[in-house]
C-alpha cells in the first residue's frame, strides 16, 4: 500500500513539474486562431486539438501535437458544406472545392442513379466527404425508355466523362408517364431511399413539359415518409405569368404543406428573378408556419447550363426572363451568342455548355444577405479550353479549365463580399456556408450532419482556416481565368486529416467519408 502511495505521489508531482510529458498527444493542433462556431457563437482566440478524426479540445491552454498549424491572424471555422455540387465526385472538382474551403460537396439537385454505384465508386478514393440524393430524372428515363442503360450512368458526371450530356441523353424529358409508369417511378425512388440516398433530386426545370404535378406530389410524399427532403430546380424561370418562377416555389411548398418532409429550393434567384424578394418572404412565412423549407443562393448573377435548357428557349428567355441572345455566352469560346449561332447550336450541338445572365446585381446581393438563405455553388463541369474534354484529373492545369467560375470561387467570393461590401456579418456568412446547410440536412433525416458544420468538442474535424484580410476568389469569366483556385485559405482538414497545406491540395490522401443514410 505504501509503495502504491509513493507511485501516485511521484506521478502527481511529475504532472506539475513536467506537464508536457503527460499532455494529450494530438494528431494536429491549431494554435492562436480566431475560432468561430456559428451554432454557439463562439468567437475567440483559442487552441484546438484534433485526435482520431474528431475535435478533442478547444482551449486557452498550450497544447502540442504531431503536426502544428499556427493560425494567428486566421479564422478557424467549420469546413464548408456545399449541397449543390455536380463535380464533387471527380478529383479536379474535389481539388477546386478544397481550395475554396469546401470539405463536404454533395450532389443533391440532380442526384445519382444507380445510387449504390455512386457510393461504391468513391469509397476509399475521395479526398472530401461525398454523398448524393436519388435522381428522379434518371429514374423517369429508365421507366420511359426501354433502351436506357442505367449502368452507363454510374454517377451524374459519368455522362460528361463519356462525352454525353444527361439532358440530351434523356430523350423523354417531355414525355408524360401514365399511371402505371408513375407507380414504377415512385417504386424506384423509394428503393433509392432504402439504399441510403440523402433525399430526392428533382430538377424539374429541365423536364418542364413532361414531368407532371402528380410526379412532384409523389416525390415529396415519398421523401416525407422517410423523413427526408427533396431538392428542387424550380419548374419555371420567369418573371411573368402564367409560368412565373414564384409559381414553381408555390407548387413545391404546397406538397410540403400537405405531406411534410423538407424542401431545398436551389439557386432560387435564377428562377424567381425580379420577384426574388417576394419569393424569399413567401418562403420565410412558410418556415414560420413550421414547414421545413430553405433557399440556396450562389453569389453570381450568371448561371451555367446547356444551350437546349428549357428556360433558354427564345420565347422564355426573352420576354419572361428579360434578356436576349447576347446575354448568353458560349462556353467553348466565351463569346455572346447571336440568334444565328443559337439556332446553329440547337441543330448541331444542343448539349453545348453556355453561361446565361439571370437576376440583376442588386437582387442577387439582397438574396445572399437574406438571413435564412444559405450558399451553394451549383459547380458545373469545367472543360479543357483547347480540346473540350472534361477537366477531370487531379493534376488538370487550373488555367486550362473553362466554364463558370462558380466551380472554383463561390465560397471565397462570399467571404470577399463580406470584407469589401459588408454583405453580412462574418459569423453569418460562415453559418450560411457550414452550419445552416448541416442543420437543414440534420433536420431532414441525415443524422451524420449533426457532427458537421460546427467547431465543438466531439464534432468531426472538418475545418477550414482562412485569412479574412486576403481571402478571395480568383476565377472570373475571362478566358484562362475560369478555373483559377481561391486563395487565402491555406489549410483545410477533412475528418482530422490535413489535406490542404500552405494552399496546396495534398495528393494521395483519401479521408473523405460517405454521407449516407442507413441502407435497409
Amino acid at each position: 500500500m505504501r509503495k502504491l502511495r509513493i507511485i501516485i505521489l511521484v506521478f502527481i508531482l511529475a504532472c506539475f513539474i513536467y506537464p508536457n510529458v503527460f499532455a494529450q498527444d494530438y494528431d494536429i493542433v491549431i494554435l492562436n486562431g480566431r475560432v468561430m462556431d456559428p451554432e454557439t457563437n463562439l468567437d475567440a482566440t483559442k487552441n484546438i486539438g484534433i485526435k482520431d478524426g474528431k475535435i478533442s479540445v478547444i482551449t486557452d491552454d498550450e497544447i502540442e501535437g504531431k503536426e502544428s498549424i499556427d493560425a494567428k491572424g486566421h479564422v478557424v471555422c467549420p469546413g464548408f458544406i456545399d449541397l449543390h455540387q455536380h463535380i464533387g465526385s471527380i478529383p479536379f472538382g474535389q481539388k477546386l472545392a478544397l481550395r475554396d474551403g469546401v470539405t463536404t460537396p454533395l450532389e443533391c439537385e440532380l442526384g445519382a442513379y444507380p445510387l449504390s454505384s455512386f457510393y461504391d465508386k468513391l469509397e476509399g478514393k475521395s479526398i472530401t466527404n461525398y454523398g448524393a440524393t436519388i435522381s428522379l430524372p434518371s429514374i423517369r428515363e429508365e421507366v420511359l425508355n426501354p433502351k436506357y442503360k442505367s449502368d452507363y450512368f454510374t454517377i451524374p458526371l459519368d455522362m460528361q466523362i463519356q462525352d454525353e450530356s444527361m439532358f440530351l441523353k434523356l430523350v423523354n424529358v417531355g414525355t408524360k408517364p401514365n399511371k402505371e409508369q408513375r407507380e414504377k417511378i415512385s417504386e424506384l425512388l423509394e428503393k433509392g431511399l432504402k439504399e441510403g440516398a440523402i433525399g430526392i433530386g428533382n430538377p424539374v426545370g429541365y423536364q418542364t413539359k413532361g414531368q407532371t404535378s402528380l410526379e412532384m406530389i409523389a416525390a415529396q410524399k415519398i421523401a416525407a415518409k422517410y423523413g427526408l427532403a427533396t431538392f428542387l430546380h424550380g419548374r419555371f424561370s420567369s418573371n411573368n405569368p402564367p409560368e412565373s418562377g414564384i409559381l414553381s416555389v408555390q407548387e413545391a411548398i404546397a406538397n410540403v404543406g400537405v405531406y411534410g418532409g423538407g424542401l431545398l429550393i436551389q439557386h432560387m434567384h435564377q428562377q424567381t428573378l425580379a420577384n426574388t424578394d417576394e419569393a424569399l418572404e413567401f418562403v420565410d412565412d412558410a418556415r414560420k408556419n413550421g414547414l421545413k423549407v430553405q433557399v440556396e443562393i450562389y453569389p453570381y448573377n450568371k448561371g451555367a447550363t446547356i444551350v437546349a435548357a428549357d428556360y433558354l428557349v427564345p420565347e422564355n428567355y426573352g420576354p419572361n426572363m428579360g434578356h436576349d441572345y447576347s446575354d448568353i455566352i458560349e462556353q467553348a469560346n466565351m463569346k455572346p451568342l447571336t440568334k444565328e449561332r443559337y439556332e446553329e447550336l440547337m441543330k448541331t450541338n444542343p448539349k453545348a455548355g453556355v453561361i446565361f445572365l439571370g437576376i440583376d446585381d442588386e437582387g442577387l446581393n439582397r438574396s445572399l444577405a437574406f438571413p435564412s438563405t444559405f450558399v451553394g455553388s451549383d459547380a458545373f463541369p469545367l472543360v479543357h479550353s483547347e480540346t473540350g474534354a472534361l477537366a477531370e484529373d487531379f493534376d488538370f492545369p487550373y488555367e486550362k479549365a473553362q466554364g463558370h467560375p462558380r466551380a472554383s470561387g463561390t465560397h471565397a467570393r462570399v467571404l470577399k463580399m463580406v470584407r469589401e461590401d459588408n454583405l453580412v456579418p462574418l459569423m453569418l456568412a460562415i453559418s450560411k456556408m457550414s452550419y445552416m446547410p448541416a442543420k437543414f440536412m440534420q433536420e431532414n433525416g441525415v443524422e451524420q450532419m449533426a457532427r458537421k458544420g460546427r467547431i465543438q468538442t466531439g464534432m468531426d474535424a472538418d475545418i477550414t482556416i482562412f485569412d479574412p484580410s486576403t481571402v478571395t476568389d480568383n476565377a472570373t469569366f475571362d478566358l484562362g481565368k475560369n478555373g483559377l483556385p481561391s486563395t487565402g485559405i491555406p489549410y483545410v482538414i477533412v475528418n482530422g486529416v490535413l489535406v490542404v497545406k500552405d494552399s496546396k491540395v495534398l495528393d494521395g490522401l483519401y479521408p473523405g467519408q460517405a454521407i449516407r443514410n442507413k441502407v435497409e
